[in-house]
């Protein structure tokens, strides 16, 4: 479960983690009344969304009166923000968070994640935070730190002093520094999180510390042990799209993407793997699509056909592994009624393997379905992506 930056600030500020005075609004209105109690002299308003580089979206704003700040809301509220993280899709804001402007000497980063490789729980920690941070660390303008916690029985423990110390020169600051890494261990605990994150937490001209923008996900398995917690899971969902509730209902996870290559694959691990092989041939995939062992032939020609109503799709790879409770022949049925309600034609690459995998074929080539077989997954990636760049040109 992925938190808005407003509800992490409210989990983190109860375990001691300093935040700037802020509210949240859903609308420009609300905002500017907002702005008034606030009574700052430089206010940022923030669009909350569940995804970061807004700032570069024209998602972080700054005002210097109410009124300000209500125009800005008005403008915020209601419309489509589009950053390097949301696809060219984008997505809808339906609130911000109105903050005192930080003056802010130096951004530091700091994050408590799950390191899935080693199996570890881990302190990331940079003397440098902010924007693009990632982007700086793999080209080696930035250096993080990494430290590896132990929990013990309901305490995580590491040597943070040795962390803060790399990272900050005043004996002060890495005091105030240390208790906000203990702080931040003890919500990843008590929250159940996966992930906390402090990027940046500011050092200010006064020499204080604060968390100007924060980021949280938690287990959605633990929800039952915080009834306090059910609430922030419904507020932090995004307004699903239409078609994938559509889709849920014809036993088919989908999710629209930015791509043109579009995917159709049975099992959310073949499905991964697919949307990496036409990442590794040069391309890019327009949904990510899991047909589940349930569905009927005519609930996979209703997925299918989501991706021959996208106009960006210029071709379509089949990835399927027929089981015992989901024929190949049954997809390909589907494709059939899929093709023939559509009338669209884009060049369609097939790779079939297991359960009436050959009889499929024939089911296809009986339905008039023109399509490329292709033997192996990647040999079929290729050839989509080569097809979609071709009906690009």
């Amino acid at each position: 479960m992925d938190l808005f930056e407003h509800q992490a600030k409210r989990l983190l500020t109860d375990y001691g983690i300093p935040m700037p005075i802020g509210e949240t609004a859903r609308t420009a209105d609300k905002a500017g009344q907002a702005a008034r109690r606030i009574g700052a002299e430089t206010f940022v308003v923030k669009a909350q969304i569940l995804a970061g580089d807004r700032k570069k979206a024209g998602g972080i704003r700054f005002a210097s009166t109410p009124a300000e700040v209500e125009k800005a809301a008005a403008q915020m509220i209601g419309s489509t923000l589009v950053t390097s993280q949301t696809g060219g899709v984008g997505v809808p804001v339906e609130a911000v968070h109105i903050e005192e402007m930080v003056r802010v000497a130096q951004n530091l980063y700091l994050a408590i994640t799950i390191d899935k490789r080693a199996g570890q729980i881990v302190l990331l920690a940079s003397d440098e935070g902010g924007e693009d941070i990632e982007k700086r660390a793999e080209d080696g303008a930035g250096q993080i730190e990494r430290l590896a916690l132990r929990l013990e029985g309901k305490t995580l423990q590491g040597d943070f002093e040795s962390v803060a110390e790399r990272i900050v020169k005043d004996p002060q600051l890495r005091s105030g520094l240390v208790t906000i890494m203990r702080n931040m261990a003890a919500a990843f605990v008590g929250l159940d999180a996966s992930q906390v994150e402090i990027n940046p937490l500011a050092v200010t001209k006064d020499g204080a510390l604060v968390a100007i923008d924060a980021k949280m996900t938690l287990d959605d398995n633990s929800v039952f042990r915080r009834p306090d917690l059910a609430a922030l899971q419904a507020g932090s969902k995004a307004p699903a799209d239409p078609s994938e509730l559509e889709a849920q209902r014809h036993q088919i996870n989908y999710m629209g993407l930015d791509g043109n290559v579009g995917l159709v694959v049975n099992g959310a691990g073949l499905a991964l793997v697919t949307h990496d092989l036409v990442v590794d041939a040069g391309g890019r995939p327009a949904n990510f699509m899991d047909i589940r062992t349930t569905a009927s032939s005519l609930d996979i020609a209703h997925g299918f056909g989501l991706i021959l109503k996208n106009p960006a799709v210029k071709s379509i790879f089949v990835n399927v592994h027929g089981g015992g409770m989901q024929r190949c022949d049954t997809i390909a049925e589907g494709i059939g009624i899929a093709m023939r309600r559509s009338g669209r034609r884009v060049p369609i690459v097939i790779r079939m393997a297991g359960n009436n995998a050959a009889f499929a074929h024939t089911v296809l080539n009986n339905n008039g379905v023109a399509f490329t077989s292709a033997d192996d997954m990647a040999e079929g990636a290729a050839a989509a992506v080569s097809a979609a760049q071709r009906e690009a040109a």
